[in-house]
């Protein structure tokens, strides 16, 4: 009987054993840091969009925009990765992927889309004022180069 009551006193004791403090949050909820870095560039993303879509938001109807951490690698060799068509690099690395419209693998139609690479974007940033620069460009790249028309025309700079 004994043995059955000390079995059941050994459930978890709520206390600070080891000096770290409460466990918890660190920021509250509705504080900017409380965010995490890939909800902080899809942000960065969706202000980076805004001026474009205003000026040519009925010509982007049929164009989706995504966010993807890394580029996947289909072919490579040991000497350089083969990218596809519609990929943006930098020295070899992709920072974003114009996907044009067609049909997938189980026959159903797929709109046109654009994919940044969050990780390589923000490897070649240096703060997050650059970042959001970075992200404008390569925007106004992909979106040039979907609506087949110079950058300047899309920025309207």
């Amino acid at each position: 009987m004994s043995t059955a009551h000390r079995l059941l006193r050994r459930t978890p004791r709520r206390r600070d054993r080891r000096g770290r403090g409460l466990r918890g949050l660190m920021y509250p909820v509705s504080t900017p840091a409380f965010r995490t870095r890939a909800e902080r560039f899809d942000a960065k993303v969706l202000e980076a969009l805004e001026p474009i879509e205003a000026r040519w938001g009925p010509e982007l109807a049929d164009l989706d925009l995504a966010v993807d951490d890394v580029p996947s690698v289909d072919r490579t060799s040991p000497d350089e990765v083969v990218w596809g068509t519609g990929v943006l690099a930098d020295v070899g690395v992709p920072l974003a992927h114009l996907v044009p419209a067609g049909v997938d693998p189980a026959g159903i139609p797929t709109r046109a889309r654009i994919v940044l690479y969050r990780r390589p974007l923000e490897a070649r940033a240096r703060n997050g004022e650059d970042l959001a620069d970075l992200v404008h460009e390569v925007l106004v790249e992909q979106v040039a180069e979907y609506l087949n028309i110079e950058p300047d025309a899309v920025d309207g700079n």
